[in-house]
């Protein structure tokens, strides 16, 4: 279990935060720009100290200001990866690998190097200078040798801003290998929802310094009042699915959730994966009576939980299908049905309006949305 409780004053800005996260897999700090991650993250550290709080991993107490505990970073126990990298130019990989490993005590390891090597593709890197590597080969040797500290978290700040879209999907299956398959808690933060849908459990989310909002992806990304925060307000609903079997005739794979079964397009994932969808709002209708004669493939029974207005001349409604699920339509819409609280009603999802496919704790390279239709 981490367990953050942080306070600093940095010239006009207040770092105001606390959150704790019993997931051993992915953390994610997400916020706008500014809103304190990387503070946060350093302080846990131990680059920057707080003014006061108190940090503990796994009930070992890093930081606590009324008790002046205060460990320095290099007893913390903690990997960091940077946003570049920060490789040593003028070592190898091997050399690069190898250099925190050798501070660590053989009772301390719980990782050696060639089940690291191996769990990054890196073995044909090893040789190499990091000026001879592209920058996703450059990110992983960077995981790499944080990982070889046995640190008891690892810290994340960004790896994959540098990156292009090519290179992050290089890197992306690796990160999401590292807690499946050695159960190192993570802290991960980035600015892309694509990357903490992809990868995250856990979700704090932050604004102006203060942790507003932690939770699962879902119970964060799900909450329409937190949306403007997360500067996605088209974000829309967030859900979590076991993949069932594909129906080739109907060319539909069949996604099993708490509300029944969503249909999608097909696409090539292995039955039992955990996946997440995402849908816009826009994309959702809602009807009193069950439909027929119709071509959409997505029909659930469900409840009105609320209204509230939504962005420009438009209306959000919460649906209940099972798990909460967002429309949004337009006021007439809304007055012509009587949409409120409790009415029960039905949502109509096209199979082809799901906008994204985000793979959770599985490895796969082919994550993304499926064209077909």
């Amino acid at each position: 279990m981490l367990d953050v409780h942080v306070k600093r004053k940095q010239g006009e800005f207040t770092v105001d935060a606390s959150f704790t996260s019993t997931s051993t897999g992915v953390t994610a700090l997400f916020g706008r720009s500014g809103a304190g991650k990387t503070s946060i993250i350093n302080m846990t550290a131990g680059l920057v100290r707080p003014d006061e709080g108190r940090i503990t991993i796994a009930g070992r107490c890093l930081f606590d200001s009324s008790k002046r505990i205060d460990l320095s970073p290099e007893k913390r126990r903690i990997g960091y990866v940077f946003q570049d990298g920060r490789l040593f130019p003028h070592l190898s990989v091997r050399s690069n690998l190898k250099y925190g490993m050798k501070l660590v005590p053989a009772s301390d390891r719980y990782v050696e190097f060639d089940q690291v090597v191996d769990l990054l593709g890196i073995e044909h890197l090893l040789s190499r200078r990091p000026a001879k590597l592209s920058g996703g080969e450059k990110q992983r040797v960077a995981i790499g040798r944080a990982l070889l500290t046995n640190p008891l978290l690892l810290l994340m700040d960004e790896p994959l801003a540098s990156l292009d879209a090519a290179r992050k999907a290089e890197v992306l299956p690796f990160i999401a290998r590292l807690s499946r398959e050695l159960s190192v808690p993570i802290i991960y933060v980035s600015h892309s929802l694509d990357e903490i849908l992809n990868l995250a459990e856990m979700m704090v989310l932050l604004d102006s310094g203060r942790a507003v909002a932690s939770g699962s992806i879902e119970e964060v990304m799900n909450r329409p009042d937190l949306q403007l925060l997360t500067g996605r307000i088209d974000l829309g609903t967030v859900i979590s699915t076991v993949a069932g079997p594909t129906d080739y005739d109907s060319g539909l794979t069949h996604l099993d959730f708490p509300g029944g079964v969503l249909k999608m397009p097909r696409f090539a994932v292995t039955e039992g994966t955990m996946i997440r969808v995402r849908i816009d709002p826009r994309d959702v209708a809602i009807s009193l009576h069950h439909p027929s004669e119709i071509s959409i493939q997505n029909i659930f029974a469900g409840t009105v939980a609320g209204v509230s207005g939504g962005s420009g001349d438009l209306v959000d409604v919460d649906l209940d299908i099972g798990c909460p699920l967002l429309a949004r339509i337009t006021p007439r819409a809304q007055k012509e049905l009587d949409l409120k609280v409790g009415r029960q009603v039905f949502a109509l999802v096209k199979s082809v309006a799901i906008i994204g496919l985000y793979y959770n704790r599985e490895e796969n390279p082919h994550g993304g949305a499926s064209n077909e239709s």
